[in-house]
């Protein structure tokens, strides 16, 4: 009986301290820590801070660009918007981790919790409103697994990929997207979350609050197989690197191997509110 107290205990001293969630926690890619970068720091490592899983480094990705290291993001140090943290700009960049298998897990049943503390610059169109911060979508084929976008105009959206049909946009690959646009050079704590399960689970859209502005539907296929996980980019796209990347900021991203409870949410967006001076 002891013990189990003392575990309730420390459970309410997380909560009342406001500290991010660790159970489920498999990325945790910090600006202030784990950036390897080279001349004028362009970033050519940025390393897992969640010792165990097999995905650890996201690292440069040169293949099918016609000018080496211009798919490099800049570390940007002591930004004072952001309490003094560091933080990635990503202009049309990316970084690969090279685990095939990684991830798969969270689109055929684990579900997911995402968080970005992040800022949108002006995007450049490209493939319509599709401005990707992260993606682990297969290449080839019907395109399947997770990602996080911007529209053109910066109104955050989200979506998983089933790998039943190929579309933009239908039941198998919907698009949940924000009502609103986030005002450029703001930042803000962005996060998704897709229910675990194999049958249809809810997808949703949070911005600095526990309560969605967007949600929908998804049918979960458990034969779909992801890809590699990019950040800035929708996938390992070496056959069109930079042209479904999104411009703007990284100061934290953070990914859960589930969906995270009601309070646990609120914990965590709470947390790196305050840690990033976040309104």
């Amino acid at each position: 009986m002891t013990r189990v107290w003392f575990v309730l205990l420390s459970i309410a001293a997380g909560l009342a301290q406001g500290q991010v969630v660790t159970e489920g926690l498999i990325l945790d890619l910090d600006a202030d820590h784990g950036v390897e970068v080279e001349p004028g720091d362009r970033v050519v490592k940025w390393v897992n801070q969640v010792d165990g899983f097999a995905a650890q480094d996201f690292v440069k990705r040169d293949k099918g660009r016609s000018m080496p290291g211009s798919g490099r993001p800049t570390l940007v140090t002591s930004v004072r918007e952001i309490g003094g943290h560091n933080t990635l700009v990503f202009k049309r960049q990316e970084l690969i981790n090279h685990d095939e298998d990684a991830f798969d897990h969270l689109l055929t049943g684990s579900g997911y919790t995402w968080f970005a503390v992040m800022c949108a610059y002006q995007q450049v169109e490209q493939l319509k409103d599709v401005n990707s911060i992260f993606g682990n979508l297969r290449s080839g084929g019907k395109y399947e697994g997770i990602w996080g976008n911007l529209t053109d105009d910066n109104r955050v959206w989200i979506g998983s990929r089933n790998g039943i049909t190929f579309g933009r946009w239908d039941r198998n690959n919907p698009m949940i997207t924000a009502p609103k646009p986030l005002e450029e050079r703001q930042y803000y704590v962005v996060a998704g979350r897709m229910g675990a399960g194999t049958d249809t689970v809810t997808i949703e859209v949070f911005i600095n609050e526990p309560k969605p502005v967007a949600s929908g539907p998804f049918p979960v296929n458990p034969k779909a197989n992801a890809s590699k996980m990019a950040i800035g980019q929708e996938r390992d796209a070496t056959n069109h690197p930079g042209k479904e990347s999104f411009d703007g900021e990284l100061a934290r991203f953070l990914i859960y191997e589930r969906p995270l409870t009601e309070t646990e949410l609120e914990q965590t967006l709470s947390s790196l509110k305050k840690t990033y001076t976040i309104r």
